[in-house]
């Protein structure tokens, strides 16, 4: 964006009556801005390569381009200078970048956690769906997964010390998560062939290693303000472009030769259903083989 970049004057640090004197600079909506390039750019990608696959084995291609696709838009908001709230810093600083010895009002963007709340379930998805999980396993997961991020937001917005104990709330949720990710779903991928392990293994340590610094990044920032918002915005970007395009890209081709099925993923386009069950085919009135209430054949 350069010299052209003029987000932060257009759309100023005032919000709700408060001004946030720790802020980014133009630097930081510059590289808010390219990570908006990437994140979109890996979209389309994401998008391009579903079309080289049948309908019914995109569901991995479609989970990971919406990954990227809502990251796009968060990262917009952010480059815009849009989507934060003015909070009063605890900690006071003698660095000047962080408020220095004046402290005063830090820019945090509540809508990175707004993309978090439906990215990472999203990831976790990706996950859990190529371990080949039940149901109730992925579901409970994903509910600990909002835990955790919710309670990183609430704990961004206290400006007391509270903040901490919704940030230990959070952490003791990202240890249940991971505790899925890197035993129960790593036993159920083995589980399944080498192929589908490898794929598992390779995306599931990926993830859980880029999770752990997330936690210390909000206490560099929201929780402790010790970095700048421009460092801020290198480091959660940084993550971010590691944890969504490159997690995809890593993802999606380790799924180049797994079909679905193997997963205990059945999709069917709407003429499949009459090659299962041929109406000449002689029927038990009444039998069901317990899936979506077909009647099984006799």
């Amino acid at each position: 964006m350069g010299a052209g970049n003029n987000a932060i004057n257009v759309n100023g640090n005032t919000v709700n009556g408060a001004t946030a004197n720790i802020a980014i600079t133009v630097r930081g909506s510059d590289w808010y801005w390219t990570v908006t390039a990437i994140m979109f750019l890996a979209t389309l990608v994401f998008i391009g390569l579903s079309f080289t696959k049948p309908r019914t084995h995109r569901i991995f291609h479609y989970i990971t381009a919406a990954i990227t696709l809502i990251a796009s838009i968060a990262y917009f908001t952010m480059a815009s200078n849009l989507g934060f709230t003015p909070i009063i810093v605890e900690y006071i600083r003698s660095n000047p970048k962080v408020g220095g010895m004046m402290g005063g009002y830090r820019e945090i963007f509540y809508v990175r956690y707004i993309d978090w709340v439906f990215t990472t379930p999203l990831l976790l998805l990706d996950l859990l769906l190529t371990a080949g999980l039940p149901w109730p396993t992925i579901l409970y997961t994903i509910l600990m997964d909002e835990i955790m991020i919710v309670t990183g937001l609430v704990g961004a917005i206290v400006a007391s010390s509270y903040k901490w104990g919704y940030f230990t709330f959070g952490c003791a949720a990202f240890l249940v998560v991971a505790w899925t990710v890197t035993w129960t779903a790593r036993l159920h991928a083995k589980a399944l062939g080498p192929d589908i392990s490898r794929t598992y293994l390779i995306c599931g340590v990926w993830t859980i290693t880029l999770w752990f610094l997330y936690p210390i990044a909000w206490g560099l920032c929201e929780g402790g303000n010790v970095i700048s918002p421009d460092s801020e915005a290198v480091f959660y970007g940084i993550l971010d472009i590691l944890a969504k395009p490159v997690f995809g890209a890593l993802l999606l081709w380790g799924h180049r030769n797994i079909d679905p099925v193997a997963l205990g993923i059945s999709i069917r386009e709407p003429g499949d259903a009459a090659r299962v069950n041929p109406t000449h085919e002689k029927h038990t009135p009444g039998v069901t083989d317990g899936t979506n209430g077909t009647t099984t054949t006799v």
